[in-house]
C-alpha cells in the first residue's frame, strides 16, 4: 500500500528546494509553524491555539491510502535550507479539478517559496487535472499575488470559514484552467 502513495504523489523539483510528500517525522515541525497564530489565521483548517493531537490526525488523515488530499513539504535541505518551509497540497473538488492550500513558516515570508512552490506544482500537474482552484482570504493580498502570478484568475468572491478566527472570512476566489 505505501507503494501506491508513492506513485500518486511524486517528489517535484523546484530550483530553490523539492516538494516531496509529507511525512510523519514532519509531525514537530508542522507543528512548531503551523501553531503560529500568523499561518493559522490565514487558513481555513487550521485551529489556534493548535490542540494537543490536531497534527497528528492531520497527518493519518492525509497519509491514509484513500486521502483525497496530497501535501508536499517545501524541503530546502538539498539546498543547504531547512527541511521545512511550509507546506503546499491539492485536494480533490470534483473530476479533474484540485484546490491548491499552501502556507509558509513566517521567517520564510515575503522570499518568494510560495510563488515558487505553486508554480512547480502547476507545472507538474500531478493528478492531471483539467484545472485548478484557489481561495485567498481578502486579508491576505501577498497571497493573491501569488496565485495571479502563477496564472490563475479571479472568478468571484465567497466566503470561507476560518477555525482559527471562528468566523467567516470574505475570500477570493481563482481558477488555473490547465487543459482545454
Amino acid at each position: 500500500m505505501k507503494q501506491e502513495n508513492i506513485t500518486r504523489q511524486p517528489v517535484i523539483k523546484a530550483k530553490r528546494f523539492d516538494l516531496r510528500p509529507v511525512r510523519k517525522s514532519d509531525l514537530g515541525m508542522i507543528e512548531l509553524f503551523a501553531g503560529d497564530e500568523r499561518v493559522a489565521r490565514m487558513t481555513s483548517s487550521i485551529p489556534h491555539p493548535l490542540p494537543p493531537g490536531a497534527i497528528e490526525a492531520f497527518l493519518d488523515r492525509v497519509l491514509a491510502p484513500d486521502s483525497d488530499e496530497l501535501v508536499w513539504v517545501i524541503d530546502g535541505s538539498a539546498d543547504d535550507a531547512r527541511e521545512l518551509l511550509g507546506l503546499i497540497s491539492l485536494k480533490h473538488v470534483i473530476a479533474e479539478q484540485s484546490e491548491v492550500g499552501y502556507w509558509i513558516a513566517p521567517q520564510f515570508w515575503n522570499s518568494g517559496l510560495a510563488s515558487e512552490a505553486l508554480n512547480a506544482l502547476v507545472a507538474a500537474n500531478p493528478l492531471n487535472d483539467s484545472s485548478m482552484v484557489a481561495r485567498v482570504f481578502q486579508d491576505n493580498p501577498a497571497s493573491a499575488k501569488v496565485v495571479t502570478n502563477a496564472g490563475f484568475s479571479l472568478i468571484g468572491e465567497s466566503e470561507s470559514y476560518s477555525v482559527a478566527r471562528g468566523a467567516s472570512v470574505l475570500t477570493w476566489d481563482y481558477v488555473q484552467r490547465l487543459k482545454d
